[in-house]
């Protein structure tokens, strides 16, 4: 395989719930992977439905990887990880799937005559553009099977490894429409550093933006999630949209926290050793409830929606007017399909994993 000389080697074998055959697991010889492992296997479908009942604006997303070395404290999808039979904490982080049939597998499914060109969401569970991404450039070949297919689809990452595939992006912006966004949180060093440790530097991330935009691809951001008194103040949030404006992002938009199943005691743990002053705010905040209350959620809202262009993707007010296709409410509480264990398993899930 192409990534062959890039691994120390595989080690072993270990067969995961829900996959037939057993995952080759291999290490990486570089410092973003010490001490991390990542099991390639053969997934049966790349497809995933999301349920009808979802608020979500689209019915297909695609997850190339499951876990995530961001090691975002706040990640919703923390817990899917358990279904694999590993924790949603440090597990989640360091214990990546590489489902290494992707591209092909794609490629095989956009062909069936069943299929409909339906939208197709990336980024919607764990970032397809994590660190190992440059090892096994599975994207690249996702890009391929979409352009071929002429197949309308967007993207949301933290990477702005993404501008490597950029050529392929715009051969599929002339077949079929496309998006971007960023997830952006937060441009302050102490709260980026603090809650996602192993994403790039924000900057980088709004270079992305521009660079994107430059080029033809409609790009925006995301600044999820807000945390009260993490990252929502106006001195955190001012210069964050300011150079969002200045990236020529085409929508901004903000989304408050959402704590579910173990998620919220990876959080929790955190917010207990590093910001304990916090404590008794989130207790309140979100005692016997996933999401903040409807007050915080509007307050967090209008401080995104301040000289913001439309946000297309709903999550900073009631836009109507938008070039891209995500529509989900600032208060939805949507339901994102990973790749199910067993076959069919709906996660209730916030609409960013960011």
């Amino acid at each position: 395989m192409r990534w062959d000389n890039l691994t120390i080697g595989a080690e072993e074998q270990r067969r995961l719930p829900g996959y037939r055959e057993e995952a080759v697991v291999r290490r990486f010889d570089a410092p973003e992977a010490l001490n991390t492992r990542f099991y390639e296997v053969r997934a049966r479908s790349i497809l995933n439905r999301v349920p009808e009942k979802s608020r979500m604006p689209f019915r297909w997303t695609i997850n190339p990887y499951r876990g995530c070395t961001h090691a975002c404290n706040f990640c919703f999808a923390r817990p899917t990880h358990e279904y694999l039979g590993f924790d949603a904490g440090r597990d989640f982080e360091r214990e990546i799937v590489v489902k290494v049939n992707a591209p092909e597998l794609l490629r095989t499914e956009l062909a069936r005559r069943s299929w409909k060109r339906e939208h197709i969401a990336m980024g919607t569970n764990t970032d397809p553009y994590q660190w190992v991404e440059g090892r096994y450039r599975l994207m690249q070949g996702i890009w391929e099977a979409l352009r071929d297919a002429e197949n309308e689809c967007s993207i949301l990452t933290k990477s702005p490894l993404l501008l490597r595939d950029l050529e392929l992006m715009l051969e599929v912006a002339q077949r079929a429409r496309i998006t971007a966004c960023l997830s952006i949180p937060t441009l302050d060093e102490r709260a980026w550093r603090a809650t996602e440790p192993h994403t790039p530097n924000p900057r980088a991330r709004l270079q992305a933006v521009a660079e994107l935009n430059r080029a033809g691809i409609p790009t925006g951001i995301l600044i999820a999630p807000l945390m009260p008194g993490i990252n929502d103040s106006p001195r955190q949030l001012e210069p964050l949209l300011k150079a969002a404006r200045e990236a020529g992002a085409t929508s901004i938009g903000g989304v408050a926290l959402h704590l579910r199943g173990e998620t919220r005691k990876v959080f929790m743990e955190w917010l207990r050793s590093a910001r304990p002053e916090l404590v008794p705010r989130y207790e309140r905040l979100y005692a016997g409830r996933a999401y903040a209350p409807e007050r915080e959620r509007k307050r967090l809202a209008a401080l995104v929606r301040r000289g913001a262009p439309p946000d297309p993707f709903g999550f900073s007010g009631d836009s109507t007017s938008s070039r891209m296709r995500w529509r989900p409410r600032a208060d939805a509480s949507p339901r994102e399909n990973e790749e199910p264990i067993p076959e069919r398993h709906d996660l209730e899930a916030q609409a960013t994993l960011f």
